[in-house]
């Protein structure tokens, strides 16, 4: 388990200040938390070890979630 509480959490520089968007953290152990911005603490978080987010995170980028 995950100590959450003294990580620095972070938006995208995309999100353009929005509060509907999620935030982001990393991990002791190269993990990476993710949890929704509008519950803030409350949010659950779901936590990604660093490979995954790195393959998830190039996903991304290369457009493999776009819709037609």
């Amino acid at each position: 388990m995950n100590d959450l509480s003294n990580v620095r959490w972070f938006k995208s520089s995309k999100s353009q200040g929005g509060e509907t968007c999620v935030e982001a953290a990393h991990l002791s152990g190269g993990g990476v938390g993710v949890r929704d911005s509008k519950l803030g603490k409350s949010s659950p978080v779901l936590v990604f070890d660093g490979p995954v987010w790195d393959r998830f995170t190039s996903a991304v980028i290369a457009g493999s979630f776009d819709l037609p």
